[in-house]
């Protein structure tokens, strides 16, 4: 392998992980709320596409066996993330506390 193309996918992957942060920065608490948060991360998406395909022509047939599980543990890492995020967001938000500033909340039977 030259050095070109190891320098292009280095800038590749460095602008890819500089865009995932500024967009990391960007998530409000309760996830995208807009069109334009869904429209910043499909072109996100398809950053991180266009720079898999640059590697699929720079690796070398004996390390795709590498590439494979850092993809593999790259899921399961966003699995995981969704799944906190997914829990965080079904979690039970917490009561006023009684006596407080906030109004009163009671709860109404239902028969």
């Amino acid at each position: 392998m030259t050095a070109e193309p190891l320098d292009e996918l280095r800038r590749s992957l460095h602008a890819t992980q500089r865009a995932a942060e500024r967009l990391a920065a960007e998530v409000p608490p309760q996830g995208w709320a807009s069109d334009t948060g869904r429209n910043l991360a499909v072109a996100e998406i398809e950053a991180l596409l266009s720079v898999l395909a640059t590697l699929c022509g720079l690796i070398p047939d004996d390390l795709w066996d590498q590439v494979r599980e850092v993809a593999r543990r790259l899921v399961a890492l966003l699995a995981t993330i969704l799944e906190v995020v997914v829990q965080r967001l079904s979690a039970p938000r917490p009561r006023p506390a009684a006596g407080g500033d906030d109004a009163a909340v009671q709860d109404i039977p239902i028969f």
